[in-house]
């Protein structure tokens, strides 16, 4: 199991990276997809979420035994399967341009998520009503907090 978390690891950071990189400018074209956000607020936010997803991945691998443990981390792994579609996929279909994360989204955290989560199933260590609880709290709570963390980040931004 380790290599799997070690590859969701990767494959998160990889497309949080690309995020940061791209997404502040991005977000500041008129879209009903992102609020303009700068790279202060964007890159703090995405920071604490990365840490999040690390822990989730490590807190699984270091206590499979615990059920909260197991059901936080399938919830970031089915969140950011979801993330992938929504909103990369459907901003990038919609706006007719590149949405930042897309790429990353589809050939990493779409994959290996998928990937992960079929050997968790093979393993018997999930059923499905897990993983779809699970992604459905995890992905509200992420939603919830984006917008926080945002607010933050703007509140330590030197311009503020």
């Amino acid at each position: 199991m380790a290599y799997l978390v070690i590859f969701f690891c990767m494959a998160i950071t990889l497309h949080n990276m690309e995020e940061a990189i791209w997404l502040p400018r991005w977000s500041q074209h008129s879209s009903q997809f992102q609020k303009p956000v700068t790279p202060v607020e964007f890159h703090f936010a995405v920071l604490v979420v990365t840490v999040l997803a690390y822990l989730s991945a490590f807190s699984y691998l270091y206590r499979p035994e615990s059920n909260l443990t197991k059901w936080i981390f399938i919830g970031f792994l089915g969140s950011m399967i979801f993330n992938a579609i929504f909103p990369h996929l459907i901003a990038t279909v919609l706006m007719k341009k590149y949405a930042p994360g897309l790429l990353t989204g589809l050939l990493l955290n779409m994959a290996i998520n998928s990937f992960v989560i079929y050997q968790m199933f093979a393993q018997n260590f999930i059923v499905w009503k897990e993983l779809i609880i699970s992604t459905i709290v995890v992905g509200i709570i992420l939603l919830a907090l984006i917008p926080v963390l945002f607010k933050i980040g703007g509140s330590i931004s030197p311009n503020s």
